[in-house]
C-alpha cells in the first residue's frame, strides 16, 4: 500500500478533490445549508475542512481562503440562513425530548460551536423539564419502572446510569423509584 505525503493513507476508490475558489466554497455552503442547520462556527469547521483537503492535494495554501470563508460565512449570517440562537433553541428541544439532561444538552450545544453566553441563556435547568426529560431517558433505556427485570437488584446501577446521562442524583432517584407515570 503506498502511502501519501504527510503520512495520509490513500483513499480507495475515492476522486481526488477539486481545487478550491470562492464560487466552489459559495455553492459547498449553500448545498450544505439545504441538508443540515447549523451554527456559525459548524459552517466554518465544514468549509475549512473542504479547503484543507484541497490544498493538500493541490499543494496550496489553506490560509489564501480564509478572506473567502469569512466572506460566505457573513453572508450566511447575514441572510438568516445561519442562526445560532434558532439552531440552539431546536437542537436544545430536540435533544430534551429525546431525554438528555440539561448537562447533555449545553455539552452537545458547545461541541456544535455555540456560544458560552447562547447556550446559558437556551439550557434553563428547571426541574420538572429535567424530570420529564429524565423519565423520558428511562423509558428508552428500560431502567427503573420500565424494565423487565429485578428491579431491586438493578436499582443502583439504574441511578447511576441516569446520573452519568447528566441527571442530579435527587431526579434519578425519583425516576428510579417511582411507579412509572405513563408506563
Amino acid at each position: 500500500m503506498a502511502w501519501k505525503r504527510d503520512g495520509e493513507p490513500p483513499q480507495a476508490g475515492r476522486p481526488a478533490p477539486r481545487r478550491v475558489d470562492a464560487a466552489y466554497l459559495r455553492r459547498a455552503a449553500l448545498y450544505y445549508l439545504e441538508r443540515y442547520s447549523v451554527p456559525e462556527a459548524q459552517l466554518r469547521r465544514v468549509l475549512q475542512r473542504k479547503i484543507d483537503r484541497s490544498c493538500r492535494h493541490h499543494d496550496l495554501d489553506p490560509r489564501e481562503f480564509s478572506a473567502a470563508v469569512d466572506e460566505i460565512v457573513g453572508a450566511c449570517v447575514a441572510s438568516g440562513l445561519v442562526d445560532d440562537r434558532r439552531f440552539a433553541e431546536a437542537r436544545a428541544q430536540s435533544l430534551r425530548r429525546k431525554g438528555r439532561s440539561a448537562r447533555a444538552v449545553a455539552a452537545g450545544l458547545a461541541a456544535k460551536g455555540v456560544g458560552r453566553e447562547l447556550v446559558a441563556e437556551t439550557v434553563v435547568v428547571d426541574e420538572d423539564v429535567e424530570l420529564a426529560a429524565a423519565q423520558v431517558a428511562a423509558r428508552r433505556k428500560r431502567l427503573g419502572p420500565w424494565s423487565r427485570g429485578d428491579r431491586a437488584a438493578q436499582r443502583q446501577n439504574h441511578i447511576a446510569t441516569l446520573a452519568r446521562a447528566g441527571f442530579s442524583l435527587t431526579i434519578a432517584r425519583t425516576v428510579i423509584d417511582g411507579a412509572g407515570e405513563g408506563a
